[in-house]
């Protein structure tokens, strides 16, 4: 047994040399209690690839934002309201942060059905300052025209993301990661029609209801899935994509023995992302959506349901955007620069404070000087604004190295 580990070990380290010499893709490591139940060829066995990145963010902070988020720059955590909002003290701070580094093992295996792809992903950006426990990302299983497990919503897509090296991105992007259950109706080389069964979440903002009567303990209720739909067009001038959801958004009384004042509205929301190549290497990439109720589904700010001038619940309209223009100068420098926005029409029972708008904007310069490394460093500037119309700002620099395996 020992012999045979070894003579194993020999012919992998070799394999890995050769494919090293011929800079072919990453190297495949091979399951070897995994195996197929189709008659493959040897090049298309069972095998698993790890790959990741180990980065380091080096931040300065001109003014102040929530120190639970001050490793990535998110316009819903700016503190207006001092003292009283989480972050308020004073201005400029140093942030140093490995919370970027990530690992992944995709797993494929032949089958009788074709390739049962899988995922497993973590990275260390947990909330709470400094704090890198593992977290979960994807938890993927693919095969044929179904998916099942945690992966990015299908109403986001991941490709308009820019090349941006701050960690949480665009507020007015369409970003979460749901455990969900996927269909694909059909799918060619060019287009696409896909629809999923995603985890419900019900972000509320109980407002001057929780004034009035403080002994109201109100939370989300989420009875029914939501459903979402996407169309994707790819060409060689870019892509398209088109998506709408629909979903049940409640509320419920966990302080009463009837579990009333409860009830549900139905929330919607559609959306267009896409990219236009320009060039050689360069892009256009964007994404607006609009909805109700939908809030959830926003990489940052807003809720999905309040409480009206009358106290009876609310779905609270959200509209979201952003342009960015990825450039690439030479084969080894590249430059992103861009905004976005996230903005909610409050209602008549929300608090002075409630959350009407996050604005955000970056332009960065980058250098690739081997492959797999990238360094650089980005100014960023958000903005928020509640209900109210008082507002602050952030202007942060970060400078970031990272190392892709």
């Amino acid at each position: 047994m020992r012999m045979t580990l070894i003579a194993a070990m020999l012919v992998g380290a070799a394999w890995l040399q050769a494919a090293a010499a011929a800079d072919n893709p990453p190297a495949p490591v091979i399951a070897p209690t995994t195996s197929g139940d189709a008659a493959e060829s040897k090049e298309s066995k069972a095998r698993l690839e790890i790959s990741g990145k180990v980065q380091l963010d080096m931040i300065y902070d001109f003014k102040k934002v929530d120190p639970t988020w001050n490793s990535t720059l998110r316009p819903s955590t700016i503190p207006i309201n001092c003292p009283g909002d989480a972050g308020c003290g004073q201005d400029g701070s140093t942030i140093f942060s490995v919370r970027q580094t990530a690992i992944a093992f995709n797993g494929y295996v032949p089958t009788t059905m074709g390739e049962l792809k899988t995922e497993v992903s973590l990275d260390l950006f947990n909330v709470g300052g400094a704090n890198t426990a593992f977290r979960l990302l994807h938890a993927w299983g693919e095969l044929g025209k179904f998916g099942f497990g945690q992966y990015y919503s299908l109403m986001m897509n991941i490709d308009v993301f820019p090349n941006s090296i701050d960690y949480w991105g665009p507020s007015g992007m369409l970003f979460v990661r749901n455990p969900q259950m996927r269909y694909t109706a059909f799918k060619t080389k060019e287009s696409r029609l896909v629809f999923s069964l995603e985890a419900p979440n019900a972000a509320i903002d109980t407002g001057k209801v929780t004034v009035a009567d403080p002994s109201l303990n109100v939370s989300g209720w989420t009875k029914y899935p939501d459903l979402v739909g996407k169309y994707s067009m790819d060409r060689d001038w870019g892509l398209f994509e088109v998506g709408g959801i629909m979903r049940s958004v409640g509320y419920q009384t966990t302080s009463t023995p009837s579990g009333n004042p409860s009830g549900s509205k139905t929330g919607w929301g559609v959306t267009m992302d896409g990219y236009y190549r320009v060039g050689s290497g360069s892009r256009v990439t964007g994404q607006f959506t609009y909805g109700e109720g939908m809030a959830s589904y926003f990489n940052d700010g807003g809720v999905d349901l309040a409480p009206g001038a009358n106290f009876t619940a609310e779905t609270v309209k959200s509209v979201g955007l952003m342009a960015f223009f990825d450039h690439r100068w030479t084969k080894e420098w590249t430059s992103s620069i861009g905004y976005s926005q996230h903005e909610q029409t409050n209602t008549g029972g929300q608090l002075f404070n409630a959350f009407k708008r996050g604005s955000y904007a970056l332009a960065n310069l980058l250098w690739n000087p081997a492959k797999n490394v990238t360094m650089g460093g980005e100014l960023l500037w958000g903005q928020k604004e509640q209900k109210d119309g008082q507002s602050a700002d952030d202007v942060r620099f970060q400078f970031s190295t990272q190392y892709k395996f």
